[in-house]
């Protein structure tokens, strides 16, 4: 204590305890990549003060707008699902690989990017160039709305899902008009989660088995 002049292994009794002063926060890696057009929202707080976030432009964003390269790291597995998000895979080196992001250290924006439940609510396209992954738009985005991707139409087959088809025309992905047939959905038998392809189901199981 620079008070009273006594080394002390806890607080001073006569002078109290010293006032912390804290270190300011750093954004993650992923947040600092974030452009400035762009803004994360909190859309859900979950268990564990666990954050739900999503990626709204602040102004008008022009259709065919490239967003990318995806940063991630090469996993022969998935070590982090989330399934809001897309899994995505590249071809590296004639090798499949999943292109892992298991924190915001390691990542940049568009690993906060929401997967398009419908095409209504797409506004980007995922595919995989030159062995890197990126979004680009398919339509004028408005300020305020959520950016939310889907597979392009080859980068579907890749990842064997299935295809979502943007009503107006798009001169980044031309998808022509396919008949699909109903595919009934894969089962997880651990915890019921269903996926659309037995890829995106087979990645789902490596976590419970790392877990086990």
């Amino acid at each position: 204590c620079e008070d009273c002049g006594k080394s002390l292994t806890g607080e001073c009794k006569l002078h109290g305890p010293l006032i912390r002063a804290k270190d300011r926060v750093i954004p993650s890696r992923a947040r600092l990549t974030l452009p400035h057009y762009l803004t994360l929202r909190v859309l859900e707080l979950r268990a564990g003060n666990q954050q739900i976030l999503g990626v709204f432009a602040k102004k008008v964003i022009q259709k065919r707008t490239q967003f990318g390269p995806y940063v991630g790291q090469l996993s022969t597995k998935l070590t982090r699902y989330d399934e809001s998000r897309l899994v995505l895979q590249v071809l590296k080196d004639g090798g499949k690989y999943f292109l892992d992001t298991p924190n915001e250290d390691c990542g940049n924006w568009m690993m906060f990017v929401r997967l398009a439940r419908n095409q209504e609510e797409q506004t980007l396209v995922a595919y995989q160039h030159c062995g890197e992954v990126y979004f680009t738009t398919v339509k004028p985005i408005e300020p305020h709305t959520e950016l939310k991707v889907w597979y392009a139409a080859d980068y579907a087959k890749f990842m064997e899902a299935s295809a979502v088809f943007i009503k107006e025309e798009s001169d980044v992905c031309p998808l022509p008009p396919v008949a699909k047939e109903p595919i009934d959905p894969w089962i997880c038998s651990s915890c019921r989660s269903t996926f659309a392809t037995f890829a995106l189901l087979e990645s789902h199981q490596c976590i419970h088995k790392d877990r086990v």
